[in-house]
């Protein structure tokens, strides 16, 4: 008797992964669903990844970091056979869902996964305003405590007015430099 109750509409499925191996469990399913045959019930894998903008030894980059550690999602026809599948692909811990029965994810959700995924350029995410008290964690001024008085948001800079000498002083520094107090 199948454990599966079988839906001839394909759906997405969260599946959980060892940590870091998301990418290899997507590569491995690929190579499985070819060899097994299985591009009828199996038909997109998807790792969301965004852009985002880190600092290192005072100089920027853009990085590749995954939305959901440890998830990759799955659009398929579930059966015994397609659940069988996936469920022993090397590194993979399993379905999101109760039990045996895997738990469909809305297509809603997983479209704005995608959009997000399909961004260009990494956005910007400056989360202090003009008057913030902050302290500033990286680069020539760092441990000097401020107060922002320009935000450019464009560029992804931020004036600080920095106590020096006994006056305040204009520092530009990059908004990763800098924590709210």
């Amino acid at each position: 008797m199948p454990k599966q109750q079988p839906d001839k509409q394909a759906h997405w499925y969260a599946i959980h992964t060892y940590p870091a191996s998301e990418d290899t469990v997507s590569e491995n399913l690929k190579q499985r669903i070819d060899s097994m045959d299985m591009g009828d019930k199996i038909f997109e894998i998807l790792v969301p990844k965004e852009k985002k903008i880190k600092i290192k030894s005072g100089k920027r980059y853009t990085i590749e970091e995954k939305i959901f550690p440890n998830y990759v999602f799955v659009k398929m026809i579930v059966t015994d056979d397609s659940w069988y599948v996936v469920r022993n692909t090397p590194r993979v811990t399993g379905f999101i869902g109760s039990g045996v029965h895997p738990v469909p994810i809305s297509d809603e959700e997983v479209k704005k996964l995608t959009k997000k995924s399909e961004k260009e350029n990494a956005e910007y995410k400056i989360e202090v305003e003009v008057d913030d008290p902050v302290k500033v964690i990286d680069g020539p001024f760092k441990d000097f405590d401020g107060k922002i008085s320009e935000v450019d948001k464009e560029r992804g800079r931020v004036k600080v007015l920095v106590n020096m000498f006994g006056r305040e002083t204009p520092v530009e520094v990059d908004f990763l430099q800098v924590k709210k107090i």
